[in-house]
C-alpha cells in the first residue's frame, strides 16, 4: 500500500489561484458522467457476467460515484465556484445523488473534522476503542448514515426496478455506491488518520507516497491527505501539485 507513516518532507505550498469555471465544468463532467453511464447500463445493456466488461464496468461506475462525493467535499471548502450559491447548489445535487446524503448536514461535520481532527470533537475520530478497520467503519457510518438515506434508497430500488433488469439496479446502481463509501473511507480516513502522529504532525494525518495515477485512481488524489489538511483551499483537480 502507497501509504507513508508520515509526510516526510512539508507539503509544496501552492497558492490559490482563480477557479475560472474549472471548478464548475469539472463537478458538471464527473455528474453528467456518472448519470449518463447508469442510465445506459441500467437500460441499454446486457451484461454478460462471464466476462470482463461488466465487472470493469462496475468499477469505473464506482469511481464516478466516488467524483460525485469528492465534488460534494470540493463544494464543502467553496472550490467548485466562487458564487456561493452556485457551490452549494451543486455541492446538493451531488451530495444527494450519493445515495441521498444532504449538504447542509455534511457541511458542518467536515469543518468540524478540520479543526479538531484526531480529537473527540472530530466526528471521524476514532478511539483506541475503535482502532480496528470494521469498528471504524461502524463508527463512522452510525455518525453520517440516516434512517431517512437508507428509506429513500429502498424506495428508489423499488421504483427502479419496475422499469430496469434488477440485476442491472444492483450491479450498477447499489453496489458503486456501497464501493464507494469504503473506498472514500478506507482511501479518505482510515489510511490517513488510523493509528499514533507524530507531535510535529499538527494535521494527524499520513499521506499516499507519491504515484499520480495510484493517487487519482484511489481517491482523486486524497490520498495525499496530509496536503489536503494543509491547503484545504486546493480542488481535487489542483491537489496532485502540493506532492512533492
Amino acid at each position: 500500500m502507497s501509504v507513508s507513516t508520515a509526510p516526510s518532507v512539508p507539503a509544496r505550498r501552492v497558492a490559490p489561484a482563480p477557479l475560472a469555471g474549472k471548478g464548475v465544468a469539472a463537478a458538471l463532467l464527473i455528474m453528467v458522467a456518472w448519470g449518463g453511464l447508469l442510465a445506459w447500463l441500467l437500460a441499454g445493456y446486457q451484461p454478460n457476467w462471464h466476462a470482463p466488461g461488466p465487472y470493469l464496468l462496475v468499477l469505473l461506475q464506482t469511481h464516478l460515484y466516488t467524483g460525485l462525493f469528492i465534488t460534494a467535499h470540493d463544494a464543502m471548502h467553496g472550490v467548485v465556484s466562487p458564487n456561493k450559491r452556485l457551490n452549494n447548489a451543486l455541492g446538493t445535487v451531488a451530495t444527494v445523488l450519493f445515495a441521498y446524503n444532504w449538504f447542509p448536514n455534511q457541511l458542518p461535520k467536515h469543518h468540524d473534522h478540520h479543526r479538531h481532527v484526531g480529537t473527540q470533537a472530530d466526528p471521524d475520530f476514532h478511539s483506541e476503542d475503535h482502532a480496528g478497520f470494521l469498528p471504524w467503519l461502524a463508527r463512522f457510518a452510525w455518525n453520517y448514515v440516516t434512517w431517512w438515506q437508507v428509506l429513500l434508497m429502498a424506495v428508489t430500488y423499488n421504483v427502479l426496478k419496475l422499469y430496469f433488469p434488477q440485476t442491472n439496479v444492483i450491479a450498477f446502481w447499489m453496489i458503486p455506491a456501497v464501493l464507494a463509501t469504503l473506498q472514500l473511507f478506507f482511501f479518505g480516513t482510515y489510511l490517513p488518520h488510523r493509528g499514533e502522529h507524530e507531535p510535529e504532525n499538527r494535521h494527524k494525518s499520513r499521506s499516499q507516497l507519491r504515484h499520480h495515477v495510484w493517487a487519482f485512481v484511489t481517491c482523486y488524489f486524497f490520498g495525499y491527505h496530509f496536503e489536503h489538511h494543509d491547503q484545504p483551499y486546493l480542488p481535487w483537480w489542483r491537489l496532485w501539485k502540493t506532492k512533492v
